[in-house]
């Protein structure tokens, strides 16, 4: 990271497992360059353009049903009769999001 100009040299990285395993090597370590996440200079791929238009595409349908008077009540029985599936959305926004998601996915294409 820069600040005023000045770079304060490589990320030292570490990492610790908690999870159970046999493994007995449980910590890591990663040491990156001060300038492995600079991006400024980058140009973004055709890809990378289209999934943040999509992303930013979904974020905007999802702030606007949220406040949506006609679909509230009904964005509500229908998240509470799926939370407790296997598949289910666990919080609202997660819900109304693959909800938008599939919305937006169906009209494009």
């Amino acid at each position: 990271m820069k600040v005023n100009g000045h770079n304060h040299g490589d990320y030292l990285i570490g990492t610790h497992r908690t999870a159970p395993t046999t493994n007995p090597n449980c910590t890591r370590l990663y040491i990156r360059k001060g300038d492995t996440y600079d991006q400024s200079n980058r140009q973004l791929s055709q890809k990378e353009t289209a999934v943040r238009a999509s992303f930013a595409a979904v974020a905007a349908a999802v702030a606007v049903r949220r406040k949506s008077l006609e679909h509230i009540a009904a964005d509500k029985a229908a998240f509470d009769a799926q939370k407790d599936l296997p598949e289910g959305k666990k919080t609202m926004r997660a819900y109304l999001w693959a909800v938008c998601k599939a919305a937006l996915e169906s009209n494009n294409g």
